[in-house]
């Protein structure tokens, strides 16, 4: 049977769904507000993706392979990737989406720059749009409904979805001479600390000819963004003194997935359904990720003959928790037990200077499967974090 679905939000995980359901054959729009729009984002990406999504290397700006773990006292731990074909891909997220969205279309989904204005589900679902160059008002019926469209995603209103906490991130994109430029060739940077973030780290990521150099913070503190912003550049210091502010950008993370994801025939993936990890911040690879299992889903129950029902989209969620559940529970206690004050911070700096955590640790981001560690190392780990702990509390560093 031949669906008519409509796709709101072209990121990531909207372009990802789309591009999995035209393959298929079915009837895609891929409605996009702005597709000049580029999201506010620090834009890394694993490499396992780069295989999974198929990838030209072209799109990555740069493939780190050292990054540097500065603690509140400025105590510098280099981690380095030494497998050969390692890194962590660095995009700019107006190129990235981009190359998506027009992957997407080629493969045949009908890509539309318009403004949704409202929603009715039902049967049909009903969207009403604007196309914002000529004014013109329309409606797209749709079988099926899969929200792409972000934190302030109008499909999650138009279902109900349930708010959820926020942080709110705020980056400067800075161009930087080439010798400058030449220190963060393959190189990226995480600060910890009160003053650049209370809840998160503090990032310097490079892109083509410049670094992204940012921070977050949860809603209730982001009077202070200005400010955590002004102590990041300070502790930066020279590396990026000089260099010129191209363009400042923010954007707001969701701390949770939502109450509701998928209602009668609609759906969330992405940002929309909170798929942003605590502790790392990571969202682009789960929102393509949880774009394409959506449609896979809807790709595979469509071959009944029947428009699915709500009950069988809900094992979207159930086949999302079951592979990701852990990892999102995980490093929410991370974040819970090493960004709550600047001693567990040290604690957890110190913790990242052991080869063993650091294997762990980015095999877990790199290609997103955690390969268990033999006992012995295991307890290692585990006497090495609380030794951490214990000796970060009891000697709370003053920033030197």
């Amino acid at each position: 049977m031949t669906l008519r679905v409509a796709v709101v939000g072209s990121g990531p995980a909207g372009s990802s769904a789309a591009e999995t359901l035209a393959k298929a054959g079915h009837k895609t729009y891929l409605l996009e507000r702005n597709l000049k729009n580029s999201k506010p984002c620090g834009g890394a990406i694993p490499i396992c993706m780069v295989d999974e999504f198929n990838l030209p290397t072209d799109i990555i700006d740069r493939r780190v392979r050292k990054m540097n773990m500065i603690s509140p006292s400025n105590i510098d731990v280099p981690i380095n990737l030494d497998k050969p074909g390692e890194f962590i891909g660095m995009v700019r997220r107006e190129v990235f989406d981009s190359y998506l969205r027009n992957r997407a279309a080629e493969f045949g989904a009908d890509l539309r720059e318009v403004v949704v204005l409202g929603i009715k589900v039902g049967t049909p679902n009903i969207l009403t749009v604007r196309n914002p160059k000529t004014g013109e008002t329309y409606e797209i019926e749709a079988d099926m409904i899969i929200g792409a469209d972000g934190f302030h995603s109008k499909v999650a209103k138009a279902i109900d979805a349930g708010d959820v906490p926020y942080a709110l991130a705020y980056q400067e994109r800075i161009k930087l001479p080439p010798e400058k430029m030449k220190y963060y060739e393959e190189r990226a940077e995480m600060y910890l600390g009160s003053d650049v973030s209370p809840d998160f780290y503090a990032w310097v990521f490079p892109k083509c000819d410049h670094v992204a150099a940012g921070t977050g913070t949860m809603f209730p503190n982001k009077d202070g963004l200005q400010g955590m912003q002004k102590a990041l550049r300070a502790r930066v210091g020279s590396k990026i003194e000089g260099g010129e502010l191209i363009k400042v950008e923010a954007h707001p993370l969701p701390e949770c997935p939502r109450p509701r994801r998928v209602v009668e025939r609609c759906m969330l993936v992405g940002d929309a359904a909170g798929y942003v990890t605590k502790s790392s911040g990571e969202g682009i690879y789960f929102a393509a990720k949880s774009g394409r299992m959506a449609a896979e889903l809807v790709v595979e129950l469509a071959d009944g003959g029947k428009i699915p029902t709500e009950a069988q989209l809900k094992e979207y969620i159930r086949r999302w928790d079951k592979s990701y559940g852990l990892t999102y529970k995980v490093l929410a206690i991370l974040q819970n037990v090493f960004y709550k004050s600047d001693a567990s911070r040290e604690a957890f700096v110190e913790m990242c200077a052991d080869y063993h955590v650091q294997k762990l640790t980015f095999d877990s981001y790199l290609y997103k499967t955690v390969v268990p560690a033999n006992p012995l190392i295991q307890m290692k780990i585990t006497a090495k974090t609380i030794g951490s702990l214990l000796r970060g509390n009891a000697l709370a560093p003053t920033r030197r």
